[in-house]
């Protein structure tokens, strides 16, 4: 039997849903017109007014909304409410130019806890159980998400943050931690310390809330087999609110949108024309609930496709598949276009771990690509011919994948930097 946490709109009918974001469209086109000057002149630039928003399908009269003009707009360029009705904001890492910041009433942190209660439900959390957030927290969402969602599940909630393995593989044992949230390197990297220290059955987690990164279903089971556990999925963005915009339940086909807050569309990679169900396009959002900071027609950049049938699990709000990959972190080598997620694929289908480093660079005006793969223990004590077989085997096999030869270097175990938030995959040295 399914597990809900607010079962009347997870189970809404299909009319029920569209009669909200139908509602929710048209009222947030109205208030960011009126109250945000930089989303008026977007609109006045595409010809359009809040007047010719009727239907649902009228959203691609609308302007997109990227990931540069939430770095313009900052820091409150985008707010729909003055800073004195706000009671919290989270940002992204910075990492290149400026920071992406969002900002939050009360009510948007009510509404993002909600969606992050109904993941730890779907997972099969109940007031029983103990969660250990393992996400970080401060201005990350990750942490604050699960955190306030698990409080409203009514569970015993560890807040732990990122880090510190010894410390979270200790309180895990103690206090008997039933569900784990953490990005799914490192749920890799805690089951590998687990059965380093032998403690395995010590261990009482039974479900996994991974996300934050993109992970292959072969990863997914890996971690399933050696943690013992069912590993769920979950999506989200710090533009948008955090973890929580969408979340697999217990068939894992898929993850539900919390549409009764977010109007989800896919359109192509090209034309950026909305495409039908089941093809695969860029996830775009309109995040009409949000007070604070809504978001239109916002471009994740994540790849991905939606469905509208109804889950085995009863809830009727519409699927994305996982993540494929994202049209920033996409590479192009050689004119291909190379996903981390391809090769995590091919490694661990080969039996390899999932820690391994893409080194891309350039050499007289020609693209190379080095996949650094550590071994196993087992693998280590080899011959050096078995280990050099094994090289040429995941040669052949991404080679097969991808159309075009990587260069495979098995290292040591142990010997490429372990990840406590999210794994860095990709070196790229090219000067392009």
């Amino acid at each position: 039997m399914a597990n809900y946490f607010q079962e009347e709109i997870e189970t809404a009918s299909r009319e029920q849903i569209e009669k909200i974001q139908h509602d929710g469209l048209l009222d947030v086109v109205k208030r960011v017109y009126e109250n945000v000057p930089y989303y008026r002149k977007k609109m006045d630039e595409a010809g359009v007014k809040p007047e010719d928003i009727k239907e649902l399908s009228d959203i691609t009269k609308l302007p997109f909304l990227t990931k540069d003009d939430l770095r313009d707009a900052y820091p409150y360029d985008l707010m729909a409410l003055p800073v004195s009705e706000c009671v919290r904001i989270h940002s992204t890492s910075g990492t290149t130019g400026r920071r992406v910041v969002d900002f939050y009433t009360q009510n948007d942190i009510d509404k993002w806890e909600d969606g992050c209660a109904r993941a730890i439900c779907a997972a099969g959390g109940t007031k029983e159980d103990v969660v250990q957030v393992s996400y970080g927290y401060g201005l990350f969402t990750g942490g604050s998400g699960l955190n306030g969602g698990s409080h409203k599940v009514g569970c015993l909630t560890l807040p732990m943050s990122s880090g510190n393995t010894d410390r979270q593989l200790q309180f895990m044992c103690d206090f008997g931690t039933t569900i784990l949230c953490c990005t799914p390197s490192y749920a890799a990297y805690l089951a590998e310390s687990i059965n380093e220290r032998g403690i395995k059955d010590q261990i009482k987690v039974k479900a996994g809330i991974f996300g934050a990164e993109a992970w292959s279903e072969e990863m997914r089971h890996d971690i399933e087999k050696n943690l013992g556990i069912k590993a769920y999925d979950i999506y989200g963005l710090t533009e948008i609110e955090g973890p929580g915009v969408a979340f697999e339940c217990e068939a894992q086909d898929g993850m539900h949108i919390c549409e009764d807050y977010f109007l989800p569309e896919i359109v192509d990679l090209d034309t950026l024309e909305p495409v039908p169900d089941g093809q695969i396009g860029e996830l775009v959002f309109t995040s009409f609930a949000k007070e604070a900071f809504p978001l239109i027609r916002y471009r994740t950049k994540d790849i991905t496709y939606i469905t509208h049938e109804k889950c085995k699990c009863g809830r009727t709000h519409a699927r994305i598949h996982r993540l494929m990959g994202r049209t920033d972190d996409m590479l192009i080598i050689k004119g291909v276009n190379v996903y981390p997620s391809q090769i995590e694929e091919v490694l661990i289908k080969q039996g390899m771990p999932a820690n391994y480093q893409l080194i891309v660079d350039r050499v007289n005006n020609s693209d190379t690509m080095e996949v650094n793969v550590e071994m196993t223990p087992e693998m280590f004590s080899d011959s050096v011919s078995d280990i050099a077989a094994k090289e040429k085997e995941i040669v052949a096999a991404l080679k097969s994948m991808l159309g075009i030869y990587a260069k495979v270097k098995l290292v040591e175990p142990k010997s490429i930097t372990r990840s406590e938030g999210k794994a860095v995959r990709i070196i790229d040295n090219r000067k392009i």
